[in-house]
């Protein structure tokens, strides 16, 4: 035996930041470089939007991806796991306007949009400096930025190859609008809460004479009031099918409309049907045919068509519909009440239905095709499939593709000044028709050598949809875009199935035809100690540095492999990140007693060798098996159990006395084992692995492959386990019981017949005499 060549004494995740930097010096260590006796896989990566730091959850789903791109890395495949950073957007926007305290459209565009590129550069490098002290083995020498003049001339590109066919239009109809950003939103920008209201009950005069009671949540909507409507089976209001009400404060008549969509056990069982209050008030005022009236404006403030509350932004104005109708004696009551509330997703402020000019790209008629495709995706785990056909099933309107923002991708169209022909130029460049010249000398239609700019830009979602055509290398690479697309693999959070996720197989769909990706594997979400998200909005968010420098990032990984099955969420326990650390100071201390040892050629191997070596065999099965699943909890748990409850405590201690006497045997069966586990865990927890690797072993262990299972080791060996784990415990308890040291010689126990081929070993641990 000779000194260990582990020399610490211990795990140190101080370590970590040294392998960083070796690592940055090896570039062929994960740099993508294809061979043809290599498969390819390509992983398109959720660009990460620098609004910040990344907190403890976002660190632990990118480091779940990464361990899928290790582990495809030894399973022998050339793997393409690029990095880039969404940089388009209303975040960083909102965010220049908060610290200039200057709204967006006071700005010069120009001016605009150089501030948030600024203030973007230094969120983006910390972003990337955490990535890799996290440990991704991702393609960093060739990041890429979606406001980058390449990323948006493909964006634009991939636009204007569709545009002959017809998929987009414009259109002045009602759409969802964000008041705070100012710019139109899609159904997948809207998400829902329960908020507190008030449910407003209001005297409707009948011809007749009396009123209808009609109860509300938008009292200041009723300039824009056009119908009432109840249900045809409703005998309270039988009698006045067909009649008319005058809403009250305005005075004007609407008809009284029987129809299902009514619901008789809300308010009074009549409602006010204006535009737009809600979905329903849309598709009625389609039905119906009635005449909208804009009472809210693009700012939330109310128009001249709201009388008295013009100028007011909406909730002001509601409270002053309840004050006024109070006065005027037609307010009847109002009730507290919870009420779901759609909500922009970005601002978190309340939506409005207003009727807007904008860009659209037709979805509606392929969502057959779209369940087609959602069909043909494998998914991990598979239950997370429904999420994307649920949201299919749930659009009701094409995609708003449009928004009135400056720092987006601009749409590349511009419009004869003369005759309003909209013109659209070859893809290729990067345009900006705001600022640049046309790129057309005359207008095919009129002749006219005058154009207008389109000042509109993308919906972000328009950008990152084509993130996997951008990394497959379409239009730049057909050879090796036609050889790895679809994408091998789709890694995301299911919070943006509906977004990333549709959006990507809509554009895969009218580009290609065929599904965007082999392969999507929905991670969880990492939840703070009491279940929720995290967001700044809840003062929850966790930074991951001081857990890092504290733990290690290995630890970090170790508690997102292990803590839940694929796509389950997780809490997020400092107290088990810091178990997760026992487990990899265990490994090291067990890497450092088998480092003293020399490894031999293999030897003649006793029975307890190749029960040992059974055990591993059936490890790596199950783990080869699971890794291609992209199932990272069954491993690191396997692999822990191995370590902890079988090889370290059982195999290594009925075996250390032949180590110590220069077995061969044993010394090659406790090489071969950490040889196997620290490949099996080298995708997991990479750091403590190549440290292990490179000193014990020489090179990298992330240029390995995984281990195979041995031949000649009967797996009948492991029927053996449970009896020795039985009989080794029950030893160690009858020493503890009497107080004796575990090395002490323990007279009148004979080894269990059923073991006697394990008994030399067996005796010498135990010292039975």
């Amino acid at each position: 035996m000779g000194d260990p060549r582990l020399k610490e004494t211990r795990w140190d995740p101080a370590l970590e930041a040294a392998l960083v930097e070796t690592w940055r010096s090896e570039p062929e260590l994960y740099g993508f470089r294809p061979d043809p006796a290599k498969p390819v896989y390509v992983i398109d990566t959720p660009p990460p939007y620098p609004s910040g730091s990344w907190h403890i959850g976002a660190v632990m789903a990118y480091s779940t991806i990464d361990m899928i791109a290790r582990a495809q890395r030894m399973f022998g495949r050339a793997v393409l796991f690029p990095f880039g950073l969404d940089r388009n957007g209303i975040n960083i926007e909102r965010t220049v306007e908060k610290k200039t305290k200057k709204p967006l459209h006071t700005w010069d565009r120009e001016a605009f949009i150089e501030a948030c590129r600024k203030e973007i550069q230094a969120i983006g490098q910390g972003m990337l400096d955490l990535a890799w002290r996290t440990g991704l083995s991702a393609d960093f020498d060739h990041v890429y930025y979606t406001d980058s003049d390449e990323y948006r001339a493909f964006s634009q590109a991939v636009f204007l190859e569709l545009w002959p066919r017809g998929l987009f239009y414009r259109g002045e109809r009602p759409t969802f609008w964000c008041a705070y950003c100012e710019t139109p939103l899609a159904e997948a920008d809207i998400e829902y809460e329960e908020r507190a209201s008030k449910l407003v009950w209001m005297k409707f005069a009948l011809g007749s004479g009396g009123h209808v009671p009609i109860a509300t949540t938008r009292p200041e909507l009723l300039a824009a009031c056009r119908a009432v409507i109840v249900h045809p089976d409703d005998d309270r209001f039988a009698a006045l099918h067909g009649k008319t009400a005058r809403v009250p404060l305005y005075g004007h008549e609407v008809p009284i409309v029987a129809h299902p969509m009514a619901k008789p056990d809300f308010g009074s069982g009549a409602a006010m049907i204006c535009s737009y209050g809600d979905m329903v008030d849309l598709q009625l005022f389609r039905e119906l045919r009635l005449d909208p009236v804009k009472a809210i404006d693009e700012r939330g403030r109310m128009t001249e068509a709201a009388g008295s509350l013009k100028g007011l932004t909406v909730e002001k104005a509601r409270q002053r519909a309840i004050e006024d109708l109070e006065s005027a004696g037609l307010l009847e009551r109002t009730e507290p009440i919870q009420h779901k509330t759609p909500l922009c997703s970005r601002s978190a402020t309340p939506i409005e239905f207003v009727s807007s000019d904008a860009w659209y790209m037709r979805q509606l008629e392929f969502r057959d095709e779209l369940r087609r495709l959602a069909r043909e995706m494998e998914f991990q785990p598979a239950r997370h499939r429904q999420l994307l056909l649920d949201w299919i099933d749930s659009l009701t309107i094409d995609w708003p593709i449009s928004r009135r923002r400056y720092y987006h991708t601009e749409i590349p169209l511009w419009y004869c000044k003369a005759c309003g022909e909209v013109l659209a130029p070859p893809p290729g460049k990067y345009y900006r028709p705001w600022k640049d010249p046309a790129p057309f000398d005359r207008c095919p239609k009129c002749g006219s050598a005058e154009f207008v700019g389109e000042d509109r830009v993308f919906d972000t979602w328009m950008d990152s949809s084509v993130s996997n055509l951008f990394v497959t290398r379409y239009r730049t690479d057909p050879a090796f875009f036609e050889a790895n697309f679809p994408t091998s693999l789709r890694p995301q959070g299911r919070e943006i199935v509906r977004t990333w996720l549709y959006y990507s197989t809509l554009k895969s769909l009218v580009v290609r035809g065929t599904r965007p990706f082999r392969n999507v594997f929905i991670h969880g979400l990492g939840l703070d100690a009491r279940g929720r998200a995290m967001h700044r909005t809840h003062g929850n968010v966790i930074d991951p540095w001081p857990l890092i420098e504290k733990h290690g990032a290995d630890a970090l990984r170790f508690f997102a492999a292990s803590e839940t099955n694929p796509g389950d969420d997780f809490r997020i326990s400092e107290a088990k990140i810091g178990g997760a650390g026992k487990f990899i100071t265990k490994l090291w201390n067990v890497a450092r007693f088998i480092s003293s040892f020399d490894e031999p050629p293999a030897g003649k191997l006793l029975p307890t060798d190749e029960w040992i070596l059974a055990e591993l065999n059936h490890l790596i099965e199950e783990s080869r098996g699971a890794y291609g699943e992209l199932n990272l909890f069954l491993p690191s748990n396997r692999c822990r159990e191995f370590l902890w409850n079988l090889f370290a405590p059982h195999y290594v201690e009925m075996v250390k006395a032949r180590g110590y006497a220069g077995d061969p045997g044993a010394r090659w069966t406790l090489h071969t084992c950490l040889r196997g586990l620290l490949r099996l865990l080298a995708p997991v927890i990479p750091f403590s692995t190549d440290r292990i690797w490179r000193s014990v072993y020489g090179g990298s262990v992330h240029a390995e492959l995984f281990p195979r299972p041995l031949d000649g080791i009967p797996a009948a060996r492991r029927e053996a386990t449970d009896a020795i784990l039985a009989f080794n415990s029950e030893i160690w308890k009858a020493k503890r019981d009497r107080g004796a040291s575990l090395n002490v010689e323990w007279p009148g126990v004979a080894v269990p017949a059923a073991l006697e081929q394990y008994g030399p070993d067996l005796r010498r641990m135990h010292r039975l005499v």
